[in-house]
């Protein structure tokens, strides 16, 4: 296929260049050291990275270290040269105090990987919820051909003949260990039986989410996102993604023909479809600020509240990712949007056809599982925009607002989509486990739990802990939720109603800082509004007793982290990052 391409390829100013013979010779000579030859590195055929995520630290992408195998297989097949280089872990899981924090390192990470060494194109590995858009926005930053390869969710799981999924059953069994219902080792056992092999959560949390919307901006092959990563079909497709790596770069597609509003619009349409993830807002806006893409916080409410949810899987659904995946999984979702005239099939896509080519023949047969526009789970699935004098922005996702939920809080007559109550305010999650039970806070069912110093700035890197359960006497009759209001995120395997993300935070003396224990809050889903029912002098005496305090920096990144970071609302992105864009059009100095 080299022999076709009519420019000099980025890799032959390394390798292949006649002006430099003695800094040619100081690239190439290392090189030798395991077995690759000057003949291949000098060919002028493309040199692919592998952006490896996976190991031994990374559970949900360690499927990734013997997918490379075929992918390599891909990329010699189609004419080019493999190297694969490992980037920054991130396991949402395990990484403390949050794996947000992550992300933007992963990010800086690649973006130096991919513009300072001999690479022509990139495979980018992902699967656990960051690695996602932490490789999509070094992808835009740098722009060379890139293309998306998702490690896959894990099979379905089973408890005592249930379906279990990750993450979403901790939420869940911790509410029955809570009511009494199960004991400990129960608990244990149900969420161990949630993860019966590779791959990431098999629920639609974060990480199906973002592989999902990987896929809806185009920048995977059709059908990636949710193949199960057991499955054989998880390594044909990493030989696809290979050889279609190779032809991106004699295409000189990049993440730029790409990336577009109407692609990103697109994508938060199918978040709604879906029942994706509320992670999905901040990680799509900092991947349209990095792509140099204009992303509004309205456009959650103008283009994505009124999409009817499609998707019947955990945690807004009742099945997981195998049966979705037999069910047609995003594409069959894209093709219903696409037949009711809500997407964009025009735009580019990684196959080098337009999303409406891609999705001809896409239509699920499994209408239990991907339902038909015209008959969803749920009307109006997206996420609600709500602002006031408690944030300027916020979001809640109203495909897991209950039954119950909507009966006891929106449907009071007269006053319907309107409710008060009154508010308990946590400083921090450790703060809500220590106190929660506390009989003195007087928690009802028309109470309000709110939680602050969660956001980028306080915790530091915004933390998953929106989503409390109420008090243990509360669980016990049958209240399995209240509302919630905080400064972080949560989970996107969680099931709670909560409003998150909200902006400013608490730390940057954002209104939940003034907030007190007992002030009375009103939401009004009708209009988007949500207000503490505080006097503004009031507010104003408050702000003299400062912002409430979080904890210190605890490492050097995280003091780097919180002097460079942006709110959520606008995607929590290091402030002047994404002035850099399309770096590979300037070649880097020489080293020597």
């Amino acid at each position: 296929m080299a022999d076709k391409l009519q420019r000099r390829l980025r890799s032959q100013d390394w390798f292949d260049n006649p002006d430099h013979i003695d800094l040619t010779a100081l690239y190439l000579e290392r090189f030798m050291n395991y077995g690759v030859t000057p003949e291949e590195l000098r060919s002028g055929k493309p040199v692919i990275g592998i952006a490896q995520s996976g190991s031994d630290l990374t559970p949900c992408n360690r499927v990734h270290m013997d997918l490379a195998k075929r992918v390599r297989d891909g990329i010699r097949d189609a004419g080019g040269i493999p190297i694969e280089f490992p980037t920054h872990p991130i396991f949402e899981n395990c990484k403390r105090p949050t794996a947000a924090l992550d992300r933007n390192l992963a990010y800086l990470g690649l973006v130096e990987i991919l513009y300072g060494y001999p690479l022509d194109g990139v495979v980018l590995t992902t699967g656990c919820d960051k690695t996602t858009p932490s490789a999509l926005m070094a992808a835009s930053t740098v722009d060379i051909p890139a293309i998306v390869l998702s490690g896959g969710p894990m099979l379905d799981g089973w408890h005592e003949g249930d379906l279990v999924g990750s993450g979403t059953v901790i939420w869940r069994m911790r509410r029955k260990l809570a009511a009494g219902e199960i004991d400990r080792e129960e608990f244990m056992q149900a969420a161990l039986d949630s993860a019966p092999s590779v791959g990431h959560c098999n629920t639609m949390g974060t990480a199906s989410t973002m592989n999902a919307m990987a896929e809806a901006l185009g920048m995977s092959l059709t059908g990636c996102g949710a193949i199960p990563a057991a499955y054989r079909e998880r390594g044909q497709m990493a030989y696809r993604t290979g050889r279609r790596a190779v032809e991106l770069v004699m295409e000189d597609l990049k993440p730029s023909d790409i990336l577009t509003r109407e692609a990103f619009l697109n994508a938060i349409r199918v978040n709604s479809a879906i029942g994706g993830s509320t992670n999905a807002q901040p990680h799509l806006a900092a991947m349209a600020k990095h792509a140099g893409v204009e992303l509004y916080p309205d456009d959650w409410q103008v283009h994505g509240f009124d999409i009817p949810l499609l998707a019947n899987i955990q945690p807004a659904g009742a099945y997981l990712g195998e049966r979705y995946h037999r069910a047609g999984g995003t594409p069959a979702i894209m093709w219903e949007l696409l037949q009711a005239g809500k997407l964009d099939g025009s735009c580019r896509t990684v196959t080098g056809k337009s999303m409406a080519e891609n999705l001809e023949g896409r239509e699920s047969t499994d209408r239990e599982v991907i339902r038909r526009f015209e008959e969803p789970l749920r009307e109006k699935a997206g996420f609600l925009v709500l602002k006031g004098n408690l944030f300027d922005f916020a979001i809640m996702k109203m495909s897991v607002v209950s039954d119950d939920f909507r009966k006891r809080y929106l449907q009071e007559p007269g006053r319907e989509g309107v409710f008060e109550g009154k508010a308990v305010v946590f400083d921090g999650s450790e703060d809500y486990h220590k106190r929660i039970n506390d009989p003195q806070l007087d928690i009802d069912e028309d109470t309000i739990l709110v939680i602050r110093g969660a956001g980028p700035l306080g915790w530091p890197g915004s933390a998953e802990v929106v989503n409390m359960q109420p008090p243990d006497h509360l669980l016990k009759r049958g209240i399995k939720s209240l509302p919630t209001i905080g400064d972080g995120r949560q989970s996107g395997t969680a099931d709670s109603p909560s409003i998150l993300n909200a902006s400013p935070e608490s730390a940057a003396g954002g209104g939940l800082a003034w907030l007190r224990n007992g002030d009375v809050i009103r939401i009004d889903f009708n209009l988007g509004l949500c207000d503490m029912l505080v006097s503004d002098g009031e507010i104003e005496r408050r702000k003299a007793d400062g912002i409430p305090a979080v904890p210190s920096d605890a490492t050097p990144w995280q003091r780097i982290y919180r002097k460079s970071v942006t709110q959520l609302s606008d995607g929590a992105v290091l402030e002047g990052a994404a002035d850099f864009r399309q770096i590979a059009k300037n070649m880097p100095r020489h080293n020597h």
